[in-house]
């Protein structure tokens, strides 16, 4: 297959399906005969809610959701999610976090301005290259949830076996893994996922909570907008949603399904990292970040173990048609983000340039 677009290996806002972006260029000016684009229309309309609702049937169906599980299309993203989250669930005003990364550890520091955090495993102590055991944490009784990032963008790890949370509630942050493989979305209390990794253009997050998790007895004091029961109450219509992100989830939902689901997606993705972690682990210059068991299928930091020849990668990969292979500048290096529309030819491509590179820099 010929690509000519570049291989955009960002950890987000991240590449988006070919076939979706067309499909969404040949509506721009006038969608299904509204004679106007959806950026444009009211989200009143009635054409507008029959996208929204698409939307939320087909994602319910990709996921196998529960019907005791509501669907919620909220503004923001990660950072508002930290808060939402200990506003909203806090009810005894205890929680407990599992520290794997650099968005957990944000989730925690925000978190901490809600209630009492307890931090009950955590991988720093070999800069977050692995997930700690978690068959047995020290959770107390009364803690109202546990809260995991499922896929730490930055750091390259994934959860192959979610905790024993001893009965409490799970929730975790998806952004980074949503929609890449299946999901048993009984086992949660609470999903949410910024979109822009896997589904859609930056400025909104997918959240499906329990309903017996919306709760009414909030502070009085909790802005209206950070409710989960404001916007499950309106059918995340409360007030002018997201409605170009919300259009353009949707078609990627639509997208998923016509391939065969998540379990052919979770099957393109196994062979997409396969080829990028079998040469890293062959390789005498180049070095994965992450031990095996624990390594991300979207997300793959790597290092040569020196800055300048990292910096050196990153100047000829942008020579040679790629972009954003740059690490996180929190801990340098090098990652390839290959979420779901990153094509097999792209992981490809990429370990071709890599290859050559170390054979011109041994």
């Amino acid at each position: 297959m010929k690509y000519n677009r570049t291989f955009n290996f960002s950890a987000g806002p991240a590449m988006m399906p070919e076939c979706v972006l067309e499909e969404i260029r040949d509506e721009m000016m006038n969608y299904r005969g509204s004679g106007m684009c959806v950026m444009e229309m009211s989200h009143r309309s009635k054409v507008f809610q029959q996208i929204v609702d698409e939307a939320e049937a087909d994602l319910r169906e990709l996921m196998g959701i529960p019907d005791n599980y509501k669907v919620l299309f909220v503004q923001g993203g990660g950072t508002l999610q930290f808060a939402m989250v200990p506003m909203n669930l806090m009810k005894n005003g205890k929680a407990c976090y599992v520290e794997t990364g650099a968005w957990s550890k944000k989730a925690i520091a925000e978190a901490k301005k809600y209630g009492e955090v307890t931090v009950i495993a955590s991988s720093a102590d070999k800069n977050f290259s692995y997930i700690p055991d978690c068959s047995d944490l020290p959770i107390p009784e009364d803690c109202d949830y546990v809260y995991i990032c499922e896929n730490e963008t930055i750091n390259g790890t994934t959860w192959n076996k979610l905790p024993n949370t001893k009965g409490h509630i799970l929730v975790s942050d998806q952004s980074s893994m949503f929609l890449s493989k299946p999901c048993n979305v009984s086992d949660y209390g609470l999903i949410w996922a910024g979109v822009q990794k896997n589904v859609g253009p930056a400025g909104m997050a997918v959240v499906i909570i329990r309903e017996d998790l919306i709760r009414d007895d909030l502070d009085p004091k909790t802005p209206i907008y950070m409710k989960y029961k404001t916007h499950a109450d309106a059918g995340s219509m409360y007030n002018t949603p997201n409605c170009w992100a919300i259009y353009c989830c949707g078609k990627v939902f639509k997208y998923l399904k016509s391939i065969g689901g998540l379990e052919e997606m979770h099957k393109r993705n196994i062979a997409k990292a396969k080829v990028i972690y079998d040469f890293l682990d062959s390789s005498k210059l180049f070095k994965g970040a992450v031990v095996p068991e624990d390594r991300s299928l979207m997300n793959i930091p790597f290092v040569t173990g020196d800055k300048d020849l990292d910096a050196a990668v990153v100047a000829a990969s942008k020579e040679a048609g790629f972009d954003n292979l740059k690490g996180h500048k929190s801990v340098g290096g090098l990652r390839a983000s290959v979420y779901n529309a990153m094509p097999i030819e792209g992981a490809q491509a990429l370990v071709e340039f890599l290859t050559k590179f170390e054979a011109e820099h041994k």
